[in-house]
């Protein structure tokens, strides 16, 4: 029977990350075996050493390792790791590396890991080694990652695409004028690096709400004197992967770009497909409604319905507001009124009236699980020959595939977007002439529930919790574009 600590586990999977969590147990053992436990004072400290035997020397005459080295030595195992994971990929058989077997939830690399000689620059700001009651967490493993993926991928990176809210600014926000990432982003395009920014945010060919989101960072595009040619390489993709705009110097603001003068054949097939898109939307929302009803959350909730995409979302949330038009916006003051709130004054709100993450990721699993269930039947009501008839192609007509979408919490909403950001990342990638080892996505929702996730199938990511964190990542790998000789095109 399996213990109540065993079900919590298994039922917070969606909430852990396998590789992660895989450092982690490895680095547990040297950590609880061999740190040496603190005395409180000196004459306990000298009775504990009268009782252990004397430390013997290695084979090689030196003494033993000490803590840190043990961590540097489990690292460059994980580093061999990634570079025969990395070696399987290349031979399209990344299921029979050694890593696939220990992590099968495992992605894909496209760069090694200077992990050792990251952990020893970790290791002097968080003092991980000395740590004597805490052992590495999440955070420091995560921290870890991104550190090593920077230094790997910074004599590469043509282009680096980031999340919006979270990642550059605070939930719902717009981009504030006094950010150090103004000043970040501006020295990435001045290095002549491609920046994109590929959000949720779902603003059909209105240039500008994008440039109201963006506010701060394209004024200081001018107040900074970016040149034309750095700036133009400046990109906006909304709704995942379904609006793109391009920075424009002559007009100082963003230029909508048409789909079919980027997207390839094999995305117009779906992209196109409206009713196909429409259906899957119409079951998504009849399943966040019932969840809504299930968990009596309509006096909190509204549901809102896009073009691509359809979501459920805390009304009294800042981020909600920025997503409605005007006739939402009245109905949603009304509402306030008569709950006895005034709009905008989402402090004053009781405790627990917003909805809970866990309302949240329980529509996230239900819309995803009945809109994959839609979008297959049809690939498979069109990939299964009628009886008698002669087999179809073992690789169906891209007309036949399922509409690809994407379900996620974004914190105080989710959403069901059609498309994703893998797509996103790769149009860019296609359009720009980069590949996986030369882009860099920077984002915060790579759990299974988020929408970062599947860019790791396109690219080198780092994943961060704040906008903070973004400064600091950015400002290493400032550092280190300093270093690097000039790309050949």
């Amino acid at each position: 029977m399996s213990s109540l600590y065993s079900v919590n586990y298994h039922l917070r999977a969606h909430k852990r990350d396998g590789f992660i969590e895989f450092i982690k147990s490895l680095l547990l053992t040297p950590f609880v075996l061999h740190t040496r436990p603190g005395a409180p004072d000196q004459t306990a400290h000298d009775l504990y050493c009268e009782h252990q035997p004397a430390a013997p020397d290695s084979p090689d005459g030196s003494r033993p390792t000490s803590t840190l080295d043990r961590y540097l030595e489990i690292l460059g195992c994980v580093e061999d790791l990634i570079v025969d994971h990395l070696l399987h990929t290349k031979t399209d058989l990344p299921e029979l590396s050694r890593l696939s077997s220990l992590v099968p939830t495992i992605g894909r690399f496209f760069t090694p890991l200077p992990l050792r000689a990251s952990f020893l620059t970790l290791n002097a700001e968080r003092s991980i080694a000395g740590r004597r009651s805490v052992p590495p967490s999440f955070n420091d493993i995560r921290h870890l990652l991104n550190l090593a993926q920077t230094n790997a991928i910074a004599p590469t990176l043509k282009l680096i695409t980031f999340d919006g809210d979270m990642t550059l600014y605070a939930d719902g926000a717009d981009f504030a004028r006094d950010s150090q990432l103004v000043q970040l982003i501006v020295g990435l395009l001045r290095s002549r690096i491609s920046v994109a920014i590929v959000t949720a945010a779902g603003y059909p060919g209105d240039a500008a709400r994008y440039e109201k989101r963006l506010s701060g960072l394209l004024e200081g595009f001018q107040t900074l004197g970016l040149d034309a040619e750095a700036a133009s390489q400046f990109y906006v993709l909304g709704g995942e992967c379904n609006y793109l705009f391009r920075y424009d110097p002559s007009r100082r603001g963003l230029v909508y770009i048409p789909e079919d003068t980027y997207q390839p054949e094999k995305i117009r097939v779906w992209s196109t497909a409206t009713s196909r898109i429409q259906k899957l939307l119409d079951v998504a929302e009849a399943n966040i409604r019932q969840c809504v009803d299930d968990m009596n959350l309509q006096d909190r909730a509204m549901v809102l319905r896009k073009d691509r995409a359809i979501g459920n979302s805390d009304e009294f949330s800042l981020s909600t507001q920025r997503r409605l038009n005007h006739h939402q916006h009245a109905l949603l003051h009304q509402r306030l009124r008569q709950s006895g709130f005034l709009p905008g004054m989402q402090s004053s709100l009781p405790r627990g009236f917003s909805t809970s993450q866990t309302s949240l990721e329980t529509t996230v699993a239900t819309a995803a699980a009945a809109a994959s269930v839609t979008a297959n039947a049809h690939a498979a009501a069109h990939s299964t020959p009628p009886l008698g008839a002669a087999p179809r192609p073992t690789t169906p007509p891209a007309v036949d595939l399922p509409i690809p979408f994407c379900a996620f919490n974004g914190g105080s909403d989710m959403w069901l977007d059609i498309g994703n950001k893998l797509i996103g990342v790769g149009m860019l990638q296609e359009m720009l002439g980069c590949l996986g080892h030369e882009t860099l996505h920077v984002g915060d929702q790579f759990l299974s529930t988020g929408n970062d996730i599947a860019t790791r199938s396109a690219c080198s990511t780092v994943w961060i919790t704040s906008p903070e964190e973004t400064a600091d990542v950015l400002t290493v790998l400032a550092r280190l574009l300093k270093d690097r000789p000039a790309l050949t095109a």
